[in-house]
């Protein structure tokens, strides 16, 4: 997993008034590492027809679907891997449910990390690297630099990390090769206005796509660190 791991919020989205399943259209124009549903306001039956409809579109652009929390509804949707949280399902459980779906672990200081790391999850996310506003009661932030030694530990593990948490286009560069990938919801999108006036819905989707593939070139294909710490 190296690259972008866009994630689109129903609940930001829906405060912008745009469709989520356009929204990861425009995300999904650019290479990802992988594309997180997260719906914490939706209705089941919501999450799980959007979960379904942008399915196929990830699998046309060969990136991991990624549902948040549920274990079951991924496997309904056909996602590739389920994202938990500290106070979510264990990982030994959501393997005991379903089989071979990958899983991806939040953690935000070194102890759990390394509870996680043996666990050996698909990937691990580590943060809040920066202050975030897309969270209500965010963890401490962790700083780049104990991110750095974060990627240490995973890397001897042999497991991704994502960072997460307020990470932006300006600060983005800071972060290569102290992760795998950058997990990223409020920079994919602009300003509702631009000189006072009001954005239309392409202007915002071009734009989004614009930020996606911003944020993507940053980490490419060929590892940072393929001549240091690595």
């Amino acid at each position: 997993m190296r690259g972008l791991y866009a994630i689109a919020d129903v609940g930001t989205l829906r405060d912008r008034r745009l469709e989520p399943v356009a929204f990861c259209e425009a995300v999904l124009s650019a290479p990802l590492a992988a594309l997180q549903l997260r719906s914490k306001d939706a209705t089941p039956r919501e999450t799980l027809a959007l979960l379904r409809a942008i399915a196929p579109m990830c699998r046309r652009s060969s990136v991991p679907l990624v549902a948040n929390d549920r274990p079951d509804w991924a496997k309904l949707a056909g996602c590739d891997m389920v994202h938990v949280g500290q106070d979510d399902m264990p990982i030994e459980r959501v393997r005991r449910l379903v089989p071979g779906l990958g899983v991806g672990v939040s953690t935000h200081n070194r102890d759990q990390l390394e509870a996680a790391l043996a666990a050996r999850p698909t990937y691990v996310a580590f943060g809040p690297v920066f202050a975030t506003t897309t969270k209500q009661n965010p963890d401490p932030v962790t700083g780049v630099v104990e991110l750095r030694e974060a990627y240490r530990r995973a890397i001897a593990a042999r497991t991704p990390l994502v960072a997460i948490g307020g990470i932006t286009r300006e600060n983005a560069p800071s972060l290569i090769g102290a992760a795998d990938a950058v997990a990223v919801i409020g920079e994919l999108l602009p300003p509702p206005t631009v000189d006072g006036e009001r954005l239309s819905t392409s202007e915002t989707l071009y734009e989004v796509a614009a930020r996606a593939h911003a944020l993507s070139q940053l980490f490419g294909p060929e590892p940072a660190l393929a001549t240091g710490s690595r």
